[in-house]
């Protein structure tokens, strides 16, 4: 799944552990975002749960975590 979160482009993938969660670069190549999703939160919720954790990211330009993909 990809998010946009407040202007900045995620991935968030199931783990083993719950959730893991990753920038994404060109030509398919990513890094660790050091963002921690517990692994009780369901993938509708995973939006709300973003916004809620980084809230402050919000600007008038990008007002919202929305789902990309």
């Amino acid at each position: 799944m990809e998010f946009d979160l407040f202007g900045r482009r995620i991935v968030v993938e199931r783990a083993p552990s719950g959730w893991a969660v990753f920038h994404p670069y060109e030509e398919g190549k990513r890094r660790e975002a050091g963002i921690r999703i517990p692994p009780d939160i369901l993938e509708a919720d995973i939006a709300q749960y973003l916004a809620d954790l980084y809230h402050e990211d919000a600007s008038p330009a990008h007002p919202n975590v929305r789902r990309i993909q």
